[in-house]
């Protein structure tokens, strides 16, 4: 149904998925084609990017974000196979969790190079291409770690809410252009990573992992995790010409708990 009013919208349209792998990397990734996107996957894990691009004719293109020389690249490797980048969704993250006293600075500063300083090299990477499409499309994968605090994540929920700092200043930067820039701002979301923040939990807190899954899952008001296909949909509607007037928005997908 869903495909089926799309249409090919994005037909000939060249999109590249940061951390495109799995959860919401790998549901983004078969929507966008669904609309008639070429796509590009980039990730460190060779294996899932494979599994998701077959079924989609997609390109994989391995990376580090977090390596400059692997980002240039990348892209340009993308380039190659699929023409200028017109869509680019910056997926790539990782969590971590632990008390604000036990924290090192190791972690932040693994945490901020992968959350938020190669958000702004992928960005680099693209902006010429995306300034010259006749409707370029930046979507950032926040959370709503963006927009509120979180105990025993800091150093993630500062890198989100940087990253919600850029999209806002570039969307500002920008807003005169044919590109748009944006965030989709999830709460916990059935992917491998909150599986890895289930597990976090459990180990810091003497909880079973069914306890664990329990709390985080009550943490969104709706007391389930969020669908990936619910993400990739706000992405891919972010993505269509017809959102150009759509700018600096930051989408909450949580299940109403930001209300």
């Amino acid at each position: 149904m869903l495909h089926a009013m799309q249409g090919n919208w994005l037909a000939g349209r060249h999109a590249l998925i940061t951390g495109g792998g799995t959860g919401i990397g790998a549901a983004a990734a078969a929507q966008l084609h669904g609309a008639g996107s070429k796509i590009s996957l980039s990730g460190r894990r060779l294996e899932p990017l494979q599994k998701t691009a077959e079924p989609i004719g997609g390109t994989v293109v391995q990376c580090d974000v977090t390596e400059p020389e692997q980002v240039a690249r990348a892209f340009d490797e993308a380039r190659t196979a699929n023409g200028p980048v017109d869509l680019l969704i910056v997926n790539a993250g990782i969590a971590e969790s632990a008390p604000f006293h036990k924290m090192t600075r190791d972690g932040w500063n693994r945490i901020i190079a992968t959350n938020l300083t190669a958000a702004f090299d992928c960005t680099q990477a693209a902006i010429g291409d995306l300034l010259k499409s006749d409707s370029g499309r930046l979507v950032f994968v926040a959370s709503v770690a963006s927009l509120r605090g979180v105990p025993y994540a800091a150093h993630y929920a500062a890198s989100k809410h940087g990253l919600l700092g850029l999209m806002r200043s570039l969307a500002a930067e920008y807003a005169k252009t044919n590109l748009t820039v944006n965030a989709v701002c999830p709460g916990y979301v059935d992917t491998p990573m909150t599986d890895q923040s289930v597990a976090r939990v459990s180990e810091i807190t003497g909880r079973s992992e069914e306890q664990a899954r329990g709390a985080i899952t009550n943490m969104n008001a709706s007391g389930r995790l969020v669908h990936p296909d619910a993400i990739a949909t706000m992405i891919l509607t972010l993505c269509l010409p017809q959102s150009r007037d759509v700018n600096g928005a930051a989408v909450t997908i949580d299940g109403g708990t930001a209300a």
